[in-house]
């Protein structure tokens, strides 16, 4: 009885800190949470503005370093580089275990992504051609929000197919892929070539060290903040960094090893990652004022438009067009699990934007508070839009897939009565 009462203060505190981690690896909670600090950012600035801005205008971190960032600065030069580290982890895992080790169940989801990320930047110049700054925000329709559409998708249609779900991870995982590699090349706006060499140098010391089966995560912590440190000095995005690392680590499993590098790395901060790296980005970001004046903006600039549109428009067409070309084309197959309606109410969730578009906004509009504020507002409308229509299409395949099912089975029985 005694040693019940010692540890009580202790063993609940740790049960439940993990049964919140377990709850945290599921796409579905983490899509609700980082919905939820959204919608707490809406709330707050559109009922306090000022305390709002003041939040995210406070700055800290050591100016000698040049490291005196404000919260929204911290939040996607810092905390993002978490999640994209998860992010090239999963590429890495798709390219040695995943769909991507095999070339030819590889061909339709990339070939859909790169289509998905194409289309979207034609249809955002079509419509936003001509006017102010629209060449900087080519890049925002681009990319798909994993874990938003992953939840999504489980939350409406966890019944379909599991190659459906392998259909959007990978396109997923490549869009992610293709998005990190715009940031470093079209928003690196000056470059210290001697601490991008000494962080790259640093990123493959940390590559040879799990190459040469080194363990311990005090090992590799400093080497991983050191190198994030000098990214970020050298001009291109810390997140970069995040990336690099990633795909550095091992995936496989060595005789007798019981969990790769890879695995437990992903084990531990997929949780940090869905349940505070995100949602604080998030809440940092998605808070813009929805009054009647910029309301009326997004739908009077053009720039906002090409971004709704290449979200949900573009995305839809790239993703959808990109995967029934390859097909045609013989390039790629499609699953037999698979009917193409599956495959247009899946692309419709690629248009589900929101963090790393909202990153590239930021990016693109940051020293124009009112386009950022605006651009955001876009990319959340057509996220919402795109959950939307994506989820009663999926909600229809479901019900319709069902439907065929129980048809099948009722002709079945009547013809072994017959």
């Amino acid at each position: 009885m005694r040693r019940v009462v010692e540890v009580w203060p202790f063993r609940p505190t740790i049960h439940h800190s993990r049964r919140l981690a377990e709850a945290l690896r599921a796409e579905t909670v983490g899509g609700v949470v980082m919905l939820a600090a959204t919608v707490v950012a809406l709330v707050w600035a559109n009922v306090s503005t000022d305390s709002y801005e003041a939040l995210r205008a406070t700055t800290f971190g050591p100016a000698s370093l040049h490291l005196d960032l404000d919260l929204r600065e911290w939040a996607q030069n810092g905390l993002l580089t978490i999640f994209f580290f998860v992010a090239g982890v999963e590429v890495k895992e798709e390219f040695v275990h995943g769909e991507l080790s095999n070339l030819r169940k590889a061909a339709l989801p990339i070939l859909a992504s790169i289509a998905g990320m194409v289309v979207p930047v034609l249809v955002y110049l079509a419509v936003s051609w001509g006017a102010p700054g629209a060449g900087r925000g080519w890049a925002v329709p681009t990319a798909t929000d994993i874990a938003f559409a992953l939840a999504v998708l489980a939350v409406t249609a966890g019944a379909m197919p599991a190659a459906l779900r392998a259909f959007l991870l990978t396109c997923a995982v490549v869009d992610d892929l293709g998005a990190i590699s715009v940031i470093a090349v079209f928003f690196t706006d000056h470059l210290n070539l001697l601490a991008l060499t000494a962080g790259a140098a640093l990123i493959a010391l940390y590559g040879l060290l799990q190459a040469r089966r080194v363990r311990g995560p005090w090992i590799y912590l400093p080497i991983a903040l050191l190198a994030w440190y000098l990214v970020e000095l050298s001009g291109v995005h810390a997140t970069v960094a995040g990336v690099a690392l990633g795909l550095m680590t091992r995936v496989r499993n060595d005789p007798g090893e019981e969990n790769s590098p890879a695995e437990l790395a992903t084990h531990r901060l997929r949780p940090l990652s869905a349940g505070f790296v995100v949602p604080v980005f998030a809440f940092l970001s998605a808070g813009v004022a929805l009054d009647t004046g910029s309301l009326s903006t997004m739908f009077s600039d053009r720039v906002v438009l090409g971004v709704v549109a290449g979200l949900v428009v573009g995305k839809f067409l790239g993703v959808f067009g990109g995967a029934w070309l390859a097909v045609r084309l013989g390039l790629a197959r499609l699953s037999e699990e698979l009917h193409w309606r599956d495959m247009a109410a899946v692309s419709t969730l690629a248009g589900i934007g929101f963090t790393v578009s909202l990153l590239i906004g930021g990016l693109a509009y940051g020293d124009d508070p009112g386009r950022t504020n605006a651009v955001t507002t876009g990319v959340l409308a057509a996220s919402l839009a795109s959950s939307v229509l994506a989820a009663i299409l999926l909600r229809a395949r479901v019900r319709n897939r069902a439907g065929a099912q129980d048809d099948d089975g009722h002709r079945r029985s009547i013809g072994d009565r017959s």
